[in-house]
């Protein structure tokens, strides 16, 4: 594929303005659309250019989780107490490079935030499901969507569940979600131009190099400029699409092995764009890398070892995190030991670790396996001792998971890459402001310009803190902001 050579040219050389707005946003996944939907409502005239020939974006790939606590609606109605200090104790500690205004701002309004999704027709039961799953098949809402019960994190904040699924069975909550938003934005006026590929931005050199429009094209055909008024808010995506930006910044995704989730303009334009106008790129080694060994949730009753036949992460952890953990083991290889108890059948799903074999002994596993002679059958004596009182001194793993695996045969599941379906997703984004503006290096907004959704970077920075919602939630919160913001300019 031909890259595009993304330009920042000067607004004063454009001859004739094609179209106009207050507003320019350029993307329609959740971000861009919350970012509209604010901004229309606070009286600005608001133009979406979007690339695909519709929205939606990776959000309506997903099963559409949000993550938001502090007292929501549906916590409330499930009985589940939550706290705003909690809330953000968690997401700080779970945060490599935490920016604490941004974490305190999100969920002290994270019940608002939830509130502003249902009145904008994003529905959510009053319900949870109780079991451990990476997608829970139902239409029931609340789940426990990250390490909240993990050590060392319940220690410093009291466990919630906060994973909020929007009301649709199975994996199509996120499109459920967009179709919902993007009809809200029509409806207030909002207009979008899909098939629209924004290629450049304008600088106005007479007034602070604020950017005053954007170049796009259709079809391969230049198009021409929109001015925008106030300013442009790019909301393009993640930047998992593009080998040469990976191989700058994420070498570890092009590794065989790894199934990458985007959609076809999942290329970075957004973070291009940016960087091009003076935009600081951060965070760009973060990515969520999941392949996960739940369901069945009995499984994670066994344990996780490496090639030394030693345990590398605690079980219980969310399944990006441990995940991870067994991508930083030597070859990335890695074997979920479980025993006949713990053992269970599950119809396949996309994170299966493949069954290696059963064996009569631990010792039999260890050969067959190619581990130190002695190791695996070490590390599962001083497992099974442990646990049999109640405890893990080792990883702390969560008493309710932790059980003796001393009823064989034994069967060891390949948690290896290149074994087990590993999926992931970049993280990294332009450094922008709380309200969305895009920072040059020395930490000044470049004026008229945003950023929000995945081509910024806010809260969500490593996969090994991650929780599920997090990126749908950040969003959609900091994309209103945004639109909210540029608005008021």
């Amino acid at each position: 594929m031909t890259r595009t050579s993304y330009e920042v040219s000067a607004a004063a050389a454009v001859d004739d303005w094609i179209d106009e707005a207050d507003v320019v946003i350029v993307g329609l996944g959740c971000a861009g659309v919350c970012a509209a939907i604010e901004a229309r409502e606070a009286g600005a005239s608001v133009l979406v250019l979007e690339r695909a020939s519709g929205g939606g974006g990776v959000t309506s790939m997903a099963a559409g989780h949000v993550y938001l606590g502090g007292g929501t609606r549906v916590q409330k109605a499930v009985g589940v107490e939550d706290t705003v200090e909690d809330m953000y104790r968690y997401l700080v500690m779970n945060t490599p490079e935490p920016d604490k205004e941004k974490i305190r701002a999100y969920c002290e309004e994270s019940v608002e935030h939830f509130d502003w999704l249902v009145a904008h027709d994003v529905p959510f039961n009053d319900t949870m499901y109780k079991g451990k799953h990476v997608l829970q098949m139902t239409d029931e809402c609340l789940i426990w969507s990250g390490n909240e019960e993990v050590y060392p994190f319940r220690e410093e904040a009291k466990p919630a569940p906060r994973g909020h699924k929007v009301a649709e069975v199975g994996h199509l909550g996120g499109a459920k979600m967009m179709e919902l938003l993007i009809a809200r934005a029509e409806t207030l006026g909002v207009r979008i131009l899909c098939d629209a590929y924004v290629t450049g931005l304008l600088q106005d050199e007479q007034h602070d190099d604020r950017i005053a429009g954007v170049r796009y094209r259709a079809f391969g055909e230049e198009k021409g400029c929109i001015q925008a008024r106030k300013g442009v808010v790019l909301a393009a995506g993640q930047f998992t699409e593009n080998d040469e930006l990976l191989e700058e910044h994420l070498p570890e995704l092009l590794v065989d092995g790894y199934t990458r989730q985007f959609t076809p303009y999942d290329d970075g334009a957004g973070h291009q764009l940016g960087q091009r106008a003076g935009g600081k790129l951060v965070h760009m080694g973060g990515a969520l890398v999941t392949a996960a060994f739940y369901p069945p949730e009995s499984h994670i009753k066994g344990i996780l070892v490496n090639k030394q036949g030693k345990r590398y992460v605690a079980e219980d952890s969310y399944h990006s995190r441990s995940s991870l953990f067994t991508t930083r083991q030597s070859d990335r290889a890695g074997w979920l030991i479980v025993d006949e108890q713990t053992y269970a059948v599950e119809p396949a799903h996309y994170g299966a670790y493949p069954l290696v074999d059963a064996f009569e002994s631990v010792e039999e596993m260890e050969k067959a396996l190619g581990m130190p002679e002695g190791s695996l059958q070490e590390t599962v004596r001083s497992y099974n001792e442990s646990a049999g009182k109640g405890e893990d001194p080792e990883f702390h793993k969560g008493k309710k998971w932790l059980t003796p695996l001393d009823h064989p045969p034994y069967a060891a599941l390949d948690a290896s890459v290149g074994q087990a379906t590993y999926m992931a997703f970049t993280l990294g984004g332009l450094e922008v402001s709380i309200d969305g503006e895009v920072l040059r290096e020395d930490g000044s907004a470049i004026p008229g310009l945003y950023a929000a959704g995945g081509c910024a970077s806010n809260i969500a920075q490593d996969g090994t803190g991650y929780s599920s919602g997090t990126c749908i939630g950040e969003s959609t919160f900091f994309g209103r902001r945004a639109g909210r913001h540029v608005a008021a300019r």
